[in-house]
């Protein structure tokens, strides 16, 4: 009977690693299933240009994993079972369990704001591509001719957005950029680009003064309204649209699950990205809790995630064939930010996780930063590129398994292979 490995989730971490293991491990002793809440992938690293009005391709899963053999079910994770080693799904036709031998757990994290009160009510998010659409909304009207030309900058409306990581600058600067109309401010917690170098932590407030955003610094965020966001220092700020960036948080069904997971609820794994409690089950993308190389926790990131992903195909296909592991680096050498189309920074990272002093910024790492968001979707929608005509057989022969559960055997059934 073939090896069941079952992929949850389908962005960046998920499509790369089920199209990894398709490509090295032979189909006639394993079966790849991929399961994902929406049938399209999501570039969620553009997102905030999704929001901000710029077109952002979505391909079709089914199109994207066509002829790799790769089977795609398209429902919700509801539920993870490790001892029964099934998953339940829920979909149009009332969902039901996929058995699995191997499990790839990669639901990545959505927008985490729920704590601060009125958050969850009030504010928009760029975590999910319905979220980013529903920002786009309200952005389109606030301002009813997006960047119209000599219109003066905050007559469309008042936009807030609070969070100055990553995702809260990127945000912040390609609304500026792209709806002119508006006013935008960015609230941050501690000093604008905390974690920059000096320099680059000048070019983002010269791009911030370019693009007339409003800084608020050493600011606390302590609730969102329809209208207004309150701070700690008992300011008012006017709002038609807040954004909130503020970080990240993964869902509860591991810990539901009884995997071992931190405070935050991502998976604790080893070295080669296998829960430490559950070693069936690999955990990859914003979804784990790994140690880079420098004895640090890996950030959740795009960057990470490419380096766990390999990590994990690497120990499943060594464990299932028979051969060695093979370690890939887990390092986090940079951040590359975005300051709307034709500004951004690359700011290199140390081995301690402190930035360096060199940074580089300018049109030329906007272009750098637009040519790797291309090639990463290029690669996505080809996720068995370059696939050898030799692929690796299990170790130990035939395996026989638990016979499946009714449900079980109706879900296999349901699954979508495509072609």
């Amino acid at each position: 009977m073939k090896h069941r490995i079952v992929v949850l989730g389908a962005g960046y971490a998920g499509a790369y690693a089920a199209g990894t293991l398709a490509r090295r491990l032979s189909p006639a002793d394993t079966e790849i299933t991929v399961v994902n809440a929406v049938p399209d992938f999501v570039q969620r690293m553009r997102l905030h240009q999704l929001a901000a009005g710029r077109h952002v391709d979505a391909p079709q899963l089914a199109d994207v994993f066509a002829g790799t053999g790769i089977r795609l079910r398209v429902a919700r994770v509801t539920v993870v079972d490790p001892e029964r080693q099934v998953v339940a799904v829920a979909d149009d036709g009332g969902g039901g369990e996929l058995g699995y031998d191997t499990l790839v757990y990669a639901l990545g994290s959505r927008g985490a704001g729920h704590a601060v009160p009125g958050a969850a009510e009030h504010a928009f998010d760029v975590a999910a591509r319905p979220s980013a659409l529903r920002l786009r909304e309200r952005l389109d009207g606030m301002l009813g001719m997006v960047g119209m030309v000599g219109q003066d900058r905050g007559e469309g409306g008042r936009v807030v957005v609070v969070g100055d990581g990553l995702t809260g600058i990127e945000t912040a600067t390609e609304i500026a950029e792209a709806r002119p109309g508006l006013s935008v401010t960015l609230v941050a917690r501690g000093e604008l680009g905390a974690r920059l170098s000096a320099g680059a932590r000048s070019h983002l407030r010269q791009a911030c003064d370019r693009l007339g955003i409003t800084v608020l610094e050493h600011t606390i965020v302590e609730a969102v309204e329809a209208t207004r966001v309150l701070c700690a220092d008992g300011t008012a700020l006017a709002s038609d649209a807040t954004v909130w960036a503020a970080g990240f948080a993964v869902s509860p069904i591991a810990a539901v699950a009884g995997l071992e997971v931190t405070e935050s609820g991502q998976i604790v794994v080893d070295r080669t990205m296998r829960s430490v409690s559950h070693p069936n089950v690999y955990a990859i993308g914003d979804s784990a809790y790994a140690i880079g190389d420098n004895g640090r926790p890996l950030p959740m990131s795009c960057a990470s995630a490419a380096c766990i992903g390999r990590q994990a195909v690497e120990a499943i296909v060594g464990r299932l064939t028979g051969r060695a592991i093979a370690n890939t680096k887990l390092i986090y050498t940079l951040n590359h930010i975005s300051l709307g189309r034709r500004d951004g920074i690359l700011q290199m990272v140390g081995d301690e996780g402190q930035a360096k002093p060199k940074y580089l910024g300018g049109r030329k790492v906007a272009r750098a930063k637009a040519g790797i968001l291309a090639m990463s979707l290029w690669a996505t929608s080809h996720p068995t590129f370059g696939m050898p005509g030799r692929k690796r057989h299990l170790a130990g022969g035939p395996r026989t398994r638990p016979t499946s559960t009714v449900a079980d055997t109706a879900a296999q059934q349901a699954t979508h292979a495509t072609p």
